[in-house]
């Protein structure tokens, strides 16, 4: 039962009674169809969290595929690069023209409609990827620490990673690994986080696609009624995670791909972490808990151990007897990927380059992370010059941090590896798109800004004791 407020808003007045797991009908287990999930569960798997040992050291089969690409096709992925650059910055004007009614292409560009900014820097993307690909104006714009690293480390790692990861990720969402996983979660989220079961999958759309994929899950589950305003501040602010695939990009920038798993563990616990704080503090606990339309909550289930796990292997069959075939999840998670590539390669190259610029050149950052040296030294961190600057700039964008230490101490690459990838909310994207998404909730910069340090407080402490540990396990 809800009731709508004089400002258009809908509130439950109690919550649904729980039922139990026995009284659902569960999906046939058809042999095809669990083959599928089981098949699309074993390979996503694989991919990305086995070890394995490749030139003499231990690796994921992620990394082994990327680094034979950009190592094997360097002027291949070089083209390339450059192509999706300059595509994505015509796309993305066009797009704008038809949008504001000067041009008509007759074409559906909507994806790559964007704000001005982000139109801005994928235009200057596209004039800086010729320049960087034939190493065009001053030495100083293409040596090794700066532009030189950032065309031929980052742009091509990036560019790489994201189809390929794209392919494995959308077999896995596709033919039921999402909803196998987000089952099984269903127990924590309400305890752990005050959010309904559900939000277990947006966030994991998340983590196997891309923020801006759980963001785009969440509005539509918003405007259905089954969030309140409370929950999609929540989900946004600190469930909005960069991608396994991102994880990876961060990883290969700072030469610690072979310890992928435990950088995406000590990431899932950093995010897991800070959650459980923040959704008991101001601003995210005061958001009311209004919908904008009527209602839907989730029901709660109640069962054993046992009966999650067929509740959730059901689940799972059944998106798998739903699926396309492997080879058509393949095909489309490709074409994503290459869209999607296309959208932020330019805007990485903008970003990345200035950064990089400044760092090398100007002493910004390090007059700005001055106050943090000290506290970054008492936590035993190397390097704690670099890492304190590295450790404030994420606001701006992810990747900042990590170019800023790619010539640190491994403990400093560690520390700032998994810090970057855990701060979530930078202005770059996941801000711009957080605010714009969500003006009804509303998400208003100065919560965003004040997340961001909450999060930082949280983390610095946290991920040092990680860091320690992993050295003290001779990894680092």
């Amino acid at each position: 039962m809800a009731t709508e407020g004089a400002d258009g808003t809908h509130r439950l007045e109690s919550e649904p009674a729980a039922r139990s797991i026995a009284d659902v009908d569960l999906h046939e287990f058809d042999g095809r169809a669990v083959a599928k999930f089981g098949f699309a569960f074993a390979v996503g798997a694989f991919f990305f969290l086995l070890p394995v040992p490749w030139q003499g050291e231990v690796t994921v089969p992620f990394d082994i595929v990327v680094s034979w690409i950009t190592g094997t096709f360097p002027d291949a992925v070089g083209v390339y690069a450059l192509a999706i650059i300059v595509a994505g910055g015509v796309a993305t004007t066009l797009a704008e023209l038809d949008d504001r009614g000067l041009w008509t292409t007759g074409y559906d560009l909507s994806a790559f409609e964007s704000s001005t900014v982000f139109w801005a820097l994928r235009v200057l993307g596209a004039v800086l990827a010729p320049i960087m690909f034939l190493k065009l104006g001053p030495a100083w714009l293409h040596t090794p620490s700066t532009g030189g690293f950032m065309w031929g480390t980052l742009v091509y790692s990036v560019g790489v990673i994201i189809p390929v990861g794209a392919v494995f990720i959308t077999v896995f969402v596709e033919l039921g690994g999402l909803e196998f996983v987000g089952t099984l979660a269903r127990p924590v989220m309400k305890p752990l986080f005050k959010l309904p079961g559900r939000a277990a999958l947006d966030s994991l759309a998340s983590w196997v696609g891309s923020y801006s994929v759980g963001l785009y899950v969440t509005r539509n589950v918003f405007e259905r009624g089954d969030y309140s305003k409370r929950d999609v501040f929540t989900i946004a602010t600190c469930f909005s995670t960069v991608s396994i695939g991102f994880v990876g990009v961060v990883a290969a920038t700072l030469e610690m791909l072979a310890l992928f798993p435990v950088i995406f563990a000590a990431y899932f616990v950093c995010v897991v972490v800070t959650a459980a704080i923040l959704v008991r503090l101001p601003p995210v606990s005061t958001t009311p808990e209004a919908y904008i339309t009527d209602p839907d909550p989730e029901v709660p289930f109640t069962g054993s151990p046992g009966e999650y796990v067929r509740f959730a292997a059901s689940e799972a069959v059944g998106k798998a007897a739903e699926g396309e075939t492997f080879l058509g999840a393949a095909k489309r998670g490709f074409v994503d990927g290459v869209r999607l590539t296309s959208l932020i390669l330019g805007t990485i190259l903008a970003v990345g380059l200035a950064a990089t610029l400044l760092s090398a050149n100007t002493p910004t950052f390090d007059v700005l992370g001055a106050p943090l040296v000290p506290v970054i030294a008492a936590l035993g961190i190397p390097n704690p010059e670099v890492v304190a600057p590295a450790t404030i700039v994420g606001i701006t964008e992810m990747y900042v941090p990590v170019l800023l230490v790619v010539e640190a101490d491994p403990m400093a690459r560690f520390f700032v590896a998994v810090l970057a990838v855990s701060q979530l909310i930078f202005f770059s994207s996941v801000g711009p798109m957080t605010m714009d998404m969500f003006s009804d909730v509303p998400v208003r910069f100065r919560d965003l800004v004040l997340l961001f340090v909450m999060r930082t407080i949280i983390l610095v402490p946290l991920i040092a004791g990680i860091t320690h540990l992993v050295a003290a396990m001779g990894l680092l």
